[in-house]
């Protein structure tokens, strides 16, 4: 048995309601630019609050030239952000939610970021023999 590939009037209706409370609620965008000298994507939203992100955080960016950053636009209602000549697509939601790229990227990053003590953990644990072994 397959679905019916039509909408009913109560489905349309009940989707139509559904995106004028997207719309009202999730953070969406009127302008995006590259501000190469704080180093950052500007993204400013129709609640009139600014959003600013690195490149080198976002999947995609972080090896990106000046020119291919200087490409972004809003689209979608300003529920996305697009760079053209590198293929890339990301949401206004997401990046502010933190997802600056797939879950086997993020993944990837995890753990990768270093402090002084992070590293003096590291070598006290180390003098102690290492990480403790789990028990049972």
């Amino acid at each position: 048995m397959t679905a019916d590939p039509h909408w009913s009037d109560s489905q349309a209706g009940v989707a139509i309601e559904r995106g004028k409370a997207k719309l009202m609620a999730e953070p969406r965008a009127v302008a995006a630019r590259y501000d190469a000298a704080a180093g950052r994507i500007i993204v400013d939203l129709t609640s009139g609050a600014t959003f600013a992100f690195p490149p080198s955080l976002v999947e995609f960016l972080q090896d990106a030239t000046l020119e291919q950053l200087t490409e972004v636009e809003v689209q979608g209602a300003g529920f996305g952000l697009h760079w053209e000549t590198l293929g890339v697509d990301h949401t206004v939601p997401g990046l502010m939610n933190g997802i600056f790229g797939t879950a086997r990227w993020m993944a990837a990053r995890a753990g990768q970021a270093t402090s002084s003590a992070k590293a003096q953990a590291s070598r006290e644990n180390g003098q102690k023999g290492g990480k403790p072994r789990k028990a049972g």
